[in-house]
């Protein structure tokens, strides 16, 4: 266990570097998970952190004792609080920082199974609530579009709630890569569609696709689609936020399953 309280320390410094710059996490292939909940669902899948970070101040309590019993000694580094100051952008949260390595993903030679496709959805809470919705729907593939938001910023995973660990998530996706390999019907939402989500029978595995906040599916992405859904409005609002349409086709599917 290393004990840290002068800001020259080198590696004080590439913590610093790392949660003050998406660039530096992308070259480092590094991401942060900030707070307790974010390393338990890290640690319970299995997997070891590079580095856990705690504060002086929190290092011990019960719950992040609990997480530093499952961490190799040498990589835990204690903070003094005015340093661990410097990292976090939770308020009022637990001193407690894991650095992982960024997982990669992967993409299956053939998708044959439930999954998510996001085109160009920017705002990291909407990325990160899919993925939320998507975990706990059952589904284990997430293949996101150029011009998503980057889905291990640190906004993005506090969105998730852990749901990253139990999802092969695969960021840069085409159009032409994921047509090729796709084995199952690809449905996505749009208010002009004839037919309503209700209709549409999904006890068979699909592909959702969800678009562009403002702009819907994108035109590239647009002869992936097999068929268009309506979502039921009757309050007369002109869309739902692109969040909650996932959720609702998402667990319309499994409401679908479960019957």
């Amino acid at each position: 266990m290393k004990h840290i309280t002068s800001r020259d320390n080198p590696l004080f410094k590439q913590f610093k570097a790392l949660a003050g710059s998406t660039q530096q996490r992308r070259k480092a292939g590094h991401s942060l998970l900030d707070g307790v909940h974010l390393a338990q669902a890290y640690l319970a899948a299995g997997k070891v952190p590079v580095w856990c970070v705690v504060s002086e101040r929190h290092a011990t309590r019960a719950d992040v004792d609990a997480v530093l019993a499952q961490v190799p000694a040498q990589a835990v580094v204690v903070l003094s609080d005015a340093l661990f100051g410097q990292l976090s952008t939770v308020v009022n949260g637990i001193d407690l920082l894991l650095v992982i390595d960024t997982p990669g993903g992967h993409l299956p030679a053939r998708i044959d199974t439930d999954c998510v496709i996001l085109d160009a959805i920017q705002d990291t809470g909407n990325v990160g609530s899919i993925l939320r919705s998507a975990a706990a729907a059952g589904i284990r593939h997430a293949f996101l579009g150029t011009g998503c938001a980057f889905a291990w910023s640190p906004k993005t995973l506090r969105a998730a709630m852990g749901a990253h660990f139990n999802l092969n998530i695969v960021e840069h996706c085409t159009p032409e890569q994921l047509a090729q390999r796709l084995a199952v019907p690809v449905y996505g939402t749009s208010s002009h569609a004839q037919g309503t989500l209700y209709e549409l029978p999904l006890q068979a595995p699909s592909a959702w696709l969800m678009g562009n906040e403002g702009s819907g599916v994108t035109e590239a992405w647009q002869p992936l689609m097999t068929q268009a859904v309506r979502i039921p409005q009757p309050g007369g609002q002109e869309s739902l936020n692109v969040a909650a349409a996932a959720a609702v086709c998402l667990f319309e599917m499994v409401r679908q399953r479960h019957h």
